[in-house]
């Protein structure tokens, strides 16, 4: 049997692993769960009950901390069944593929949550099982843009980590130059400047004065270069791309408005960085030789 037709019947784990990046995420897993209901297009399925049996895998962000044995820092096995349950309460449904939609739209509502393998089966409907299967991502929709033609198109920005190094080069330029040619729009990101911040006691306010930190990195980037401009919302960003600007991301409002904000220190821009890639979309993330990106990410890494 080829790989392809064994991945296509295997469990949703196996297909996990086997599209799995280099540094691979964590997965938790739901196996065979079966629910009784309602649900079915035919008249032959209206006022009748039959089974369904869910099998999910969810890879997860790996917590930068330790999980102290703690059940409030990871992503609970009863998250995904409390989705099947909501998704199965909301109505009746006729299509296993508007339910498959809803179990992954809500467990990718959870914070440590990255992507959702979900398989649906009807165990009733004949000898075998008739099911349906599908994967998403927590990649938030990207920008679409409007074309001449009035067709809609994605737009998927290049999300490009600077660190201070590249910042103070001569090469700055030749390196903005670069990459506005490959005719995407660009995002560039910034860490901690080389003076860092002031520390305080209270994690709260050290997490604000760190990013507030990377937002002044930020703007000293702009000062170097005519092309950039800082923004800040979801809102910017879109405008600054639809007007072709080279944009300097300041993380502060994106972060803490968030609801999926990352679980690292403000203090590691690459990750913040490789989060906004994965909130926009991003056709890949740029990064320079010997800067560590978090494992576990579906984004396109390439390096400079």
């Amino acid at each position: 049997m080829s790989t392809d037709i064994r991945l296509a019947f295997a469990h949703p784990e196996a297909r996990a692993e086997a599209s799995a990046p280099a540094d691979p995420r964590d997965r938790i897993s739901l196996r065979d769960h079966l629910v009784e209901v309602e649900i079915g297009a035919f008249q032959a399925e209206r006022g009748v009950r039959q089974r369904l049996r869910f099998n999910v895998v969810v890879e997860v962000r790996p917590h930068p901390e330790p999980l102290q044995d703690d059940v409030d820092r990871i992503l609970s096995y009863d998250r995904i069944t409390e989705a099947i349950s909501a998704a199965l309460a909301e109505e009746r449904l006729n299509l296993l593929e508007t339910l498959s939609e809803r179990v992954a739209a809500r467990v990718l509502l959870e914070p440590q949550a990255m992507r959702v393998f979900v398989r649906v089966e009807k165990l009733d409907r004949g000898p075998g099982a008739l099911g349906v299967e599908i994967v998403r991502t927590r990649a938030a929709a990207p920008l679409r843009e409007v074309t001449s033609s009035g067709a809609e198109e994605a737009v998927h920005p290049l999300v490009v980590y600077l660190d201070n190094d590249m910042i103070a080069s001569d090469g700055l330029t030749a390196c903005l130059d670069a990459v506005q040619m490959r005719g995407a729009p660009v995002i560039l990101c910034v860490g901690m400047p080389p003076e860092g911040a002031p520390e305080v006691a209270l994690s709260p306010v050290q997490r604000r004065i760190d990013l507030l930190a990377i937002e002044q990195n930020a703007w000293r980037l702009a000062a170097k270069d005519a092309r950039c401009v800082v923004v800040a919302s979801r809102t910017e960003i879109d405008w600054a791309m639809k007007q072709g600007q080279m944009i300097v991301w300041a993380p502060s409002k994106l972060i803490l408005d968030s609801t999926d904000s990352p679980n690292c220190s403000p203090r590691d821009g690459a990750a913040l960085a490789l989060w906004l890639a994965e909130h926009m979309a991003a056709s890949r993330f740029l990064a320079p030789e010997g800067i560590r990106v978090p494992p576990g990410s579906h984004m396109l890494l390439e390096r400079f």
